[in-house]
């Protein structure tokens, strides 16, 4: 969505962050320090998840991809992940995966949503 990149490129001059917009998902990796997916397909399309299997199969975050990223690496995923298609197993439970640790720390955060609105 245009007006969402647009908007994201402010933010990031005003922060002095980098925003880039990539296709090859090896030039995207290459060098980063986390790399985070979500899953293909989500609630309410999966009607659609044969033909996003196929189309997303390229950007599998796998041992391959993953060693293009910095050596000391993280690897993120929202959950639920979906081992064998947006991420590999070895990844998934990999010694580079804090999956287990960023979910636990949004519960954290949800908390304290909820602790703040009650």
């Amino acid at each position: 969505m245009p007006d969402v990149v647009a908007d994201s490129k402010r933010v990031a001059r005003e922060t002095k962050a980098k925003i880039e917009l990539m296709t090859d998902p090896r030039q995207a990796v290459t060098g980063a320090q986390a790399v985070y997916t979500d899953a293909w397909t989500s609630m309410g399309f999966e009607a659609e998840g044969q033909v996003r299997s196929t189309v997303f199969q390229p950007y599998q975050v796998n041992t391959e991809l993953m060693s293009l990223a910095a050596p000391d690496a993280v690897f993120m995923h929202c959950l639920p992940a979906h081992r064998g298609l947006e991420v590999a197993p070895e990844i998934l439970d990999g010694p580079q995966s804090v999956v287990l640790d960023q979910s636990e720390n949004r519960m954290y955060v949800q908390k304290a949503i909820l602790h703040t609105l009650f």
